[in-house]
C-alpha cells in the first residue's frame, strides 16, 4: 500500500489501515523501545502508548520529511515520557557511586561484539546513562536538547553520556576477557 493512502487511511480510523501500519512499522519502533526500557514488557507497553499517540496525532503529520522518522520520534518522545513517569518507581544508582576505569590504547572493531551482546551491555547502565546515551549515540539529539527533554542540566548530560560511554567500554573489555577465556578452553 502506498504511503499516502496508508496515512489517509489512518487518519479516517481504518481499523485494517492501522493494522497494516502497525504490522510495518511495530519491529523497529520496538527495537527503539527496547533500548529505552528496563524489560522487554516495558519495551511493548511504550510501544503501545506510542502507537496511541500516533493513531490520535496522525491528523498531524505534515506529509514533509519521513514518515518513519515521524513515527521514531513519536516513539523517542513516549519513551522519555515513559521514563519521566516511572522515575519515582525505580532504584536509581548514585552517579558518585560509579568509578571510571581508564581504558588506554585500546580499539574496538566492528565485528567483536553481537548486536545482543551490545544492547544487553546498554541496558545493564543506569537508567539516567541509558536515557542519555541512546539519546545522544544514537538517536543524534545534542546535549542541548536532551537536557530540555529530561529536565537536567546540559553538563549533567555530558557528564552522564561520557560515564556511560566508559561503562561501556569497561562492561565490553570484561565481556571480551570472559569471551577470550571461553574460547581458551
Amino acid at each position: 500500500m502506498e504511503e499516502k493512502v496508508l496515512i489517509q487511511k489512518c487518519r479516517d480510523k481504518q481499523r485494517s489501515a492501522q493494522k497494516y501500519l502497525y504490522d510495518k512499522y511495530s519491529p523497529v519502533l520496538l527495537g527503539i523501545c527496547i533500548r529505552y526500557s528496563n524489560t522487554f514488557t516495558e519495551a511493548e507497553d511504550i510501544l503501545q502508548e506510542g502507537f496511541i499517540k500516533i493513531f490520535n496525532n496522525i491528523n498531524k503529520y505534515s506529509g514533509t520529511g519521513s514518515f518513519e522518522g515521524w513515527l521514531k520520534r513519536i516513539i523517542v518522545n513516549t519513551s522519555i515520557t515513559y521514563y519521566h513517569k516511572n522515575l519515582k518507581h525505580k532504584y536509581h544508582h548514585d552517579i558518585t557511586e560509579i568509578h571510571e576505569i581508564k581504558i588506554e590504547n585500546y580499539q574496538y572493531g566492528q565485528s567483536e561484539f553481537t548486536q545482543d551482546e551490545l544492547l544487553n551491555v546498554i541496558k545493564t547502565l543506569p537508567d539516567g546513562y541509558r536515557m542519555v546515551f541512546n539519546l545522544y549515540a544514537i538517536e543524534g539529539y545534542k546535549h542541548k536538547e536532551i537536557s530540555e527533554q529530561l529536565g537536567i542540566d546540559i553538563n549533567t548530560s555530558k557528564s552522564q553520556y561520557h560515564r556511560a560511554r566508559k561503562l561501556i567500554q569497561t562492561k565490553l573489555l570484561d565481556l571480551k576477557k570472559s569471551n577470550y577465556a571461553t574460547e581458551q578452553y
